[in-house]
């Protein structure tokens, strides 16, 4: 496999993993930036930097440490017991994603089709269950190719955006404050925004890092991964804040606007959506039940079984309540994580220079 072909694989890896947390309904880009009005999308400038030099960090780390999981990088950065401390914390974390995304599931099938929230759900976790209890990889790769096709529609649904009428400032800063909020300020928004995804991200990140040939090809590939997210989360961010004044109120506001200009496009995004939620519902509650059970075994389809319905009655609570609470809780537990992961990418980085040096000597 050639460099480019690496690279690409771990930045479309990671992208892949966090769309759906963090992308995909457009709830989550509204709640942490656009509903700050303009400040917000300078909120995405500064998150798009963090997220390249995060994404960056983790991917070289896990390449440097060889790592088959999170815990590896995790135990490195925080030591042992404290390290299994975060391996909890951040194992439950793909728990309480799961549940978000089964409640995106269903807001996404009521706001599409008229399907009844709770309906929607548990077509999803119906199917999320069965794929993860089945074929697991070969489906979250087949799920995993709509990562594109959201890349498209997004760059299409903002283009469009961007070259029609819109209101004038004024009226779209006061559409804005009417919108939920993720935190009370727009730099905190924006820096929760990246922790929480980087809780969501770091472990698949670290093992596609791991799984790298060099440095260089993990480096890189951490590196377009963040570019990648960056472009993606300014596009959307700035399609809704020029939308703000037809999209307050709605679970789905990407969904809405591709909606305003084609009805034909608003179906093709909500099965782009579908897709991606769907993707990521899998890939968490794989993960999530992976770590307690081995894979494959029946206890592991059983466990699975369950933790879907308990998952299930956890999305009855609300996609756009779950989004404002879930998320930012972990985000400040995610602080911890991008502060220690600069620090140990900057010190592993010391010592590779150090170890040269000795070596020349």
């Amino acid at each position: 496999m050639s460099s480019f072909k690496e690279v690409s694989k771990i930045a479309g890896a990671f992208v892949g993993v966090i769309v759906g947390a963090g992308f995909a309904s457009g709830q989550e880009i509204l709640q942490f930036f656009a509903s700050f009005g303009a400040m917000g999308l300078v909120g995405c400038v500064v998150a798009g930097i963090v997220f390249v030099l995060l994404s960056m960090a983790f991917s070289t780390m896990g390449q440097r440490l060889l790592a088959n999981s999170h815990k590896e990088v995790v135990n490195a950065m925080l030591g042992k017991h404290l390290g299994l401390v975060f391996d909890v914390l951040i194992t439950f974390f793909l728990f309480a994603i799961t549940v978000v995304m089964l409640a995106g599931a269903g807001s996404l099938l009521n706001q599409w089709l008229g399907v009844p929230e709770v309906w929607g759900s548990v077509i999803a976790t119906i199917a999320t269950v069965l794929i993860v209890c089945l074929d697991v990889a070969s489906v979250i790769s087949f799920i995993g190719a709509v990562t594109p096709f959201l890349m498209f529609m997004t760059i299409v649904v903002a283009g469009y955006v961007l070259m029609t009428p819109h209101p004038d400032y004024a009226a779209l800063q006061v559409a804005a404050e009417t919108q939920p909020k993720g935190a009370s300020q727009w730099l905190v928004a924006a820096l929760l925004y990246v922790s929480y995804n980087t809780v969501a991200g770091m472990p698949f990140l670290v093992i596609m890092g791991g799984q790298a040939s060099s440095r260089k090809v993990a480096l890189w590939g951490g590196i377009m991964g963040g570019l990648l997210l960056s472009v993606l989360m300014l596009l959307i961010a700035a399609a809704m804040y020029l939308r703000m004044d037809t999209i307050g109120g709605l679970s789905m506001p990407m969904l809405s606007i591709a909606t305003q200009i084609s009805p034909w496009l608003g179906h093709l995004m909500s099965l782009v959506i579908f897709g991606m939620i769907l993707n990521t519902a899998v890939g968490m509650l794989y993960a999530f039940m992976a770590r307690i059970v081995p894979a494959g075994t029946r206890q592991f389809r059983i466990g699975t079984a369950v933790a879907g319905v308990v998952a299930l009655a956890g999305s009855f609570v609300g996609f756009i309540k779950l989004v404002g609470l879930v998320y930012p809780i972990y985000g400040y537990i995610g602080f911890v994580l991008m502060a220690l992961g600069l620090v140990g990418w900057i010190r592993m980085s010391r010592n590779r220079s150090q170890d040269t040096l000795n070596r020349v000597r």
